[in-house]
């Protein structure tokens, strides 16, 4: 497959820091609601089911934020938007800290799932545009780090305070410490518009004033959303659901089971970042092609249920094989629908994101609760191959062409 011609533009070392810290911050809020939630819920005598309605409004301020982030990109500078969506953020957790009942907690998630969203399609668009699949890939890895620093800075918390409302006290503030990094560095994510030029004024990041319904017009746009959506299902499916395939039918001990779960997520991780190391030796096809691959023999061996140990090695394989997939589908976005259209379209894959990381595990939990748990290899496998086709088509359908002005 050819690559883009394009040469990464260089990312100052200080700038790539804040993004990585900024994505660590996604990582955060998600590590830490695990952990605090049966505390939570103790606070405000709530039921389980509960916790559906923050999950709720934090999913819908995220969709609305990622979904339009291309059209916020057309007229607002980057460095402006990540200020904004840290200062969401940070004011979300706070705002879950001081929730004086439940309701509140549940309208401050809106305000997070809102900063979530932003922060994720500008920084996923800035790098995808101009800095390589190397970057995408640490970037993502970020993430990882943030998703396992959150029950850490939890379970200290309580355990030094007796109370989970600081820990989203000091997350928030070291939220709000980062808006001001953003706000300080404001011009320095910015684009020159003409270095010759006296004035030297910045641009929004999306040069391109397309609209959202010109975008969604095109089939290409459709596909490639197709693709994340199926994608983060697979990936919060594999990582919601082994834990009970392997205690509830496979007769493995909890303790076990939580521990090589736990070696899902940090092997995600960790395939993130050595993908970032050989992105360059390796083209963008082969890599998630491969990937792909090696995810389906590991499934077909999960699904075969040999013994223990092979279970268990079968779903490290998985988190490992599937870790660069997602990274290297956001850094191809401009191959599959042009420059044009790749601003809008990444804040629309972001968007699926949110919707196949809930829709898809819904649908595994029905068909798990129809047949049984072991039906949920089988159903990755149908979805695998599914996503591997449906990548492999992506990249022979026509690029959309350029918008006339």
């Amino acid at each position: 497959m050819a690559e883009s011609s394009r040469s990464p533009a260089k990312m100052t070392a200080g700038l790539m820091l804040l993004a990585f810290i900024a994505y660590i911050s996604l990582g955060l809020p998600d590590g830490l609601l695990g952990v605090a939630w049966p505390s939570i819920r103790r606070s405000f005598s709530l039921n389980h089911d509960a916790l559906g309605a923050l999950m709720i409004s934090s999913t819908v301020g995220y969709l609305a934020s990622s979904f339009f982030g291309g059209r916020l990109m057309a007229h607002f500078r980057l460095g402006v938007l990540l200020t904004a969506s840290t200062l969401a953020t940070g004011m979300a957790l706070l705002g879950y800290a001081a929730s004086p009942a439940w309701w509140a907690m549940v309208i401050a998630g809106v305000g997070s799932g809102l900063g979530g969203g932003g922060i994720d399609v500008t920084l996923n668009t800035y790098v995808a545009s101009d800095h390589g699949d190397r970057l995408m890939q640490w970037l993502h890895a970020s993430y990882g780090i943030g998703a396992t620093l959150g029950p850490v800075i939890m379970t200290t918390a309580i355990a030094l305070s007796g109370s989970w409302r600081c820990g989203y006290l000091v997350v928030g503030i070291l939220q709000l410490a980062l808006t001001i990094c953003f706000l300080l560095t404001i011009s320095l994510w910015e684009k020159k518009a003409d270095k010759s030029a006296a004035s030297q004024e910045t641009k929004p990041l999306n040069k391109y004033d397309i609209s959202v319904k010109n975008t969604l017009r095109l089939p290409a746009v459709w596909l490639s959303i197709f693709l994340f959506f199926l994608y983060m299902g697979v990936e919060v499916a594999f990582g919601a659901w082994s834990y009970s395939l392997l205690t509830e039918s496979r007769e493995v001990s909890p303790k076990l089971a939580g521990y090589w779960i736990s070696s899902f997520w940090g092997l995600f991780t960790v395939g993130r970042i050595s993908a970032g190391i050989y992105t360059l030796r390796i083209n963008r096809l082969k890599l998630i092609a491969g990937s792909l691959l090696f995810a389906f023999a590991a499934t077909v061996i999960l699904a075969l249920n040999i013994n223990t140990p092979v279970n268990l090695a079968a779903i490290t394989i998985i988190g490992l094989a599937i870790a660069p997939i997602l990274p290297a589908l956001i850094s191809g976005t401009e191959e599959r629908v042009g420059a044009e259209y790749s601003a809008n379209t990444i804040g629309f894959q972001i968007a699926a994101m949110g919707i196949g990381g809930a829709a898809i595990p819904s649908i595994t939990g029905v068909i798990a609760q129809q047949f049984s748990l072991e039906a949920i290899p089988v159903f990755m496998l149908i979805l695998i191959i599914i996503l591997l086709a449906s990548y492999l088509y992506s990249l022979k359908i026509k690029k959309p062409a350029a918008p006339g002005y």
